[in-house]
């Protein structure tokens, strides 16, 4: 493809994923819409959307985030580098003010979503835990009474 455009199936193979889950993050608004497409043509990806795809793919693995809440925490990303943008536009420094309080909003909701996913990781922690000691007893005890009828 011309000017660094680059079709589905490129975009899948380079992000290690598939079209099928390209389309996927389109629908449920994790990538930009296959909207932005001519009726009937093929959407192209940039360089952009593979790093939008890198980033949702390192999210959902390193989170394991059910989708609605990956979707909030890419949001916030987004949102945080759009802020940025403006930011780095404008020397008005009550601009600036409001545009960093929007920014920190954002980095709070990932902040909590992460906090919350860790609080999730840590009860079932200690649920295994309780069940590998458990299980450990049980074991000590049957290799005991094993023990002891030889």
């Amino acid at each position: 493809m011309t000017s660094g455009l680059m079709r589905i199936g490129e975009v899948a193979e380079r992000t290690g994923t598939t079209p099928r889950t390209i389309r996927y993050y389109e629908e449920i608004g994790l990538l930009g819409s296959a909207g932005d497409r001519e009726q009937g043509k093929h959407r192209c990806y940039t360089e952009d959307d593979i790093e939008q795809i890198q980033r949702i793919v390192q999210l959902r693995d390193l989170l394991g985030l059910p989708l609605e809440q990956l979707a909030r925490v890419v949001e916030a990303e987004n949102a945080h580098e759009s802020i940025l943008r403006k930011y780095n536009e404008t020397d008005d420094p009550v601009r600036q003010r409001e545009l960093m309080e929007c920014a920190l909003e954002h980095v709070e909701t990932q902040i909590q979503l992460v906090t919350d996913r860790q609080r999730q990781l840590r009860a079932l922690e200690r649920d295994l835990t309780a069940r590998r000691a458990a299980l450990t007893a049980k074991l000590a005890a049957a290799v005991a009474e094993q023990a002891q009828e030889s």
